[in-house]
């Protein structure tokens, strides 16, 4: 499954239900490979950009509570915010 927030793709997730984190990346994250820049939100959650400054990944953080209290996770990016509704996430924090 692919989702798409602030017009980049992103074909790789993982959900922590325990954690209420949802990691989302571009493609499978490599292994201890730090980001060449990484920016946390006004909402807490972390975006992680390549060198180009293309984003690579996204953690958001309380991602199903915030989906059911909200009906929708809103993310702060420096250029733009980009909100992800609950259709195009459910699926993945089910």
């Amino acid at each position: 499954m692919t989702i798409t927030i602030a017009e980049t793709r992103f074909d790789y997730h993982d959900y922590d239900a325990r954690g209420d984190t949802l990691f989302l990346s571009v493609k499978a994250p490599p292994r201890k490979h730090p980001p060449d820049r990484a920016y946390e939100t006004p909402e807490g959650h972390v975006i992680e950009y390549d060198a180009r400054g293309a984003i690579v990944s996204i953690e958001l953080l309380n991602a199903r509570w915030l989906l059911q209290r909200d009906g929708e996770l809103r993310v702060t990016l420096p250029e733009h915010r980009a909100v992800a509704d609950s259709d195009e996430l459910d699926a993945v924090l089910a």
